[in-house]
């Protein structure tokens, strides 16, 4: 019997990402609509979606492997922007080009995206934990 509700585990934990992923996507719209919300934050739910993305699809992997994969993603999109191609121009003048690959790069943006990672990490790690275990 044990074994049958462990192979529901890994499904049930994974739409609770699911639903994680879609709130936070809803917030960066949202963040990036209102006027008085800085613009690092942002930023900073980019780097949250990221991670709990690849959580999603590495549901057993380590925390910590999850947040060095996630804050290499970051880190590479924003590195990514120095490139001045024609062709990539052309796909971040599209709006899923824009949102997934940004514009410019921003040295502040690579403390939006570390503070975001780590907000995630300590979030899956002490809130999570805590609502599993009830």
């Amino acid at each position: 019997m044990k074994a049958f509700f462990y192979f529901f585990t890994p499904m049930k934990t994974r739409i609770r990402y699911f639903f994680i992923i879609c709130f936070v996507i809803i917030l960066g719209l949202l963040s990036r609509k209102i006027d008085f919300i800085p613009l690092f934050v942002g930023d900073i739910l980019y780097a949250v979606m990221i991670y709990f993305i690849v959580r999603f699809l590495l549901i057993e992997s380590p925390s910590k492997n999850i947040a060095i994969l996630s804050i290499s993603i970051c880190y590479t999109i924003e590195f990514l922007q120095l490139y001045q191609a024609e062709w990539i121009f052309e796909i971040r003048n599209t709006t899923f080009g824009h949102l997934v690959l940004g514009q410019g790069f921003l040295w502040s943006d690579l403390l939006a995206y570390t503070l975001g990672i780590l907000i995630s990490y300590f979030f899956e790690k002490i809130v999570l934990a805590y609502i599993t275990n009830l």
